[in-house]
């Protein structure tokens, strides 16, 4: 039976020692976040389990050790810095692996779950919204379920219904959902746009993230019918290609006319857009990042990001050096299934260099190269020291820079080197063909 209460009143159910799951994105919990820590001179060795969450993170501060440990399944802004002084931990995992894990118990058994949803309908049924990743395993094998209930939160098609009797502790909640700006992209990320772009054929099926970078892509394929997209995430730029019927999912195999994702992260209007639409359709990672279920899509388009990329075809996407970044993710995921696909093409995307500042200010020496022109090399002759090797180098096909595309899928490690180097900024050209050759990549 459920209880309304407070979000202090709610907390209580958390007890010493418990695990705790926190839903993230645009419907993060802060209230029940807040009220928690409130309670931490109660409270020893409570574990916060999350992905990316947006707001506060009070649970982290230094007062709190031995009182509340984050385990970050990804790895943001907000938790970056507790992550990597130790007063969190980080799980390498595939997203597709974690619903499992939940499910399965043992190391990642679930106490309580954080959540935020729409208020019930008539028939009893509460949306997680624009988050059902890995909330809906977690809401189904919890011992307690602590909810915000918040008219805010779109009622979102899927499988993202949980009945209101699930709840145990039901806090009324109107703050508004966490929205974000959409992101411009300069100009060259709009160079990069454009490559990607033009290996996108009409009826290709699409995954891509956030940022300027998926917005400079999709801004370039106005012309082009019946895209699918099939995705662990979208934003906003999906609004305007819907809009002018070039997104409609017709020619997809599976779940043809939806746009089907695991969350979505955007403005207002995208929370708009989602609300109560039978054309977008939320599962959990196990579903969306399935590669069985990716592969399945002809010409399967998958682009992600990386922080460098070393001449052999090594990707990190997670860490700079031995610094936790951001994490796995779900980049293996859709790479390999896209790769298995049908005429598919997996595409790591990325500017091919970094402000030399921005690493100072991180007070980051682990890219180990000297600057050019106040950048750094994201094309490196090796990973920095104690970087993750996100994506091998047996699962890299397509990598895009702003100066172009290099395909090294079957490539030798001598042309592999090559044709990065072609994509490299002009600058480093020199001094990486030099480290090839010091590294017998390049036989002279």
């Amino acid at each position: 039976m459920t209880t309304w209460c407070t979000a202090e009143e709610a907390v209580r159910v958390v007890q010493s020692g418990n695990r705790v799951y926190v839903q993230g994105f645009a419907v993060t919990p802060t209230p029940l976040l807040q009220a928690l820590t409130a309670r931490g001179q109660e409270l020893e060795n409570v574990e916060i389990v999350h992905l990316h969450t947006y707001g506060p993170t009070p649970y982290t501060d230094p007062q709190w050790a031995g009182h509340f440990l984050l385990r970050a399944i990804f790895v943001s802004d907000n938790t970056r810095q507790a992550i990597n002084s130790g007063r969190g931990t980080y799980t390498p995992i595939f997203l597709s692996d974690v619903p499992a894990t939940f499910r399965h118990g043992g190391e990642m058994a679930i106490d309580v779950a954080f959540i935020q949803v729409s208020p019930p309908d008539s028939h009893g049924c509460c949306s997680l919204g624009p988050a059902v990743d890995a909330t809906l395993a977690a809401v189904n094998h919890a011992r307690h379920v602590v909810a915000l209930v918040n008219p805010h939160v779109p009622r979102a098609h899927g499988m993202g219904f949980i009945n209101f009797s699930r709840i145990e502790y039901a806090v009324h909640c109107s703050d508004p959902l966490y929205v974000t700006d959409v992101v411009r992209p300069n100009d060259v990320q709009s160079r990069i746009g454009r490559y990607t772009a033009e290996l996108i054929e009409d009826g290709a099926t699409l995954q891509m993230g956030i940022g300027a970078i998926p917005n400079a892509v999709l801004s370039e394929l106005g012309d082009r019918r019946n895209l699918g997209i099939h995705t662990e995430m979208f934003s906003d730029g999906v609004i305007n290609l819907v809009k002018k019927g070039v997104i409609t999912g017709a020619r997809k195999k599976l779940d043809p006319g939806k746009i089907v994702s695991s969350f979505a992260i955007g403005s207002q209007e995208l929370m708009d857009f989602i609300d109560d639409n039978p054309m977008v359709e939320f599962y959990p990672f196990d579903y969306t990042n399935d590669s069985h279920i990716i592969r399945q899509f002809d010409h399967m388009v998958s682009i992600n990001s990386a922080i460098q990329v070393d001449l052999t075809g090594q990707v990190c996407a997670e860490s700079i050096g031995t610094y936790i970044y951001s994490g796995v993710g779900g980049q293996m995921d859709f790479l390999r299934g896209a790769a298995l696909s049908p005429n598919g093409k997996p595409i790591i995307a990325l500017p091919s260099t970094v402000s030399a500042k921005r690493m100072a200010d991180e007070d980051l020496d682990a890219m180990m190269q000297e600057p050019i022109d106040g950048q750094i090399s994201r094309i490196t002759p090796f990973l920095a020291p104690g970087a993750s090797v996100t994506t091998t180098k047996a699962h890299l096909y397509y990598v895009i820079t702003e100066y172009g595309v290099a395909y090294l899928h079957g490539l030798s490690l001598k042309d592999r080197a090559l044709k990065l180097i072609e994509i490299a900024a002009p600058q480093f050209r020199e001094q990486l063909e030099r480290a090839a050759f010091a590294n017998k990549l390049l036989a002279r």
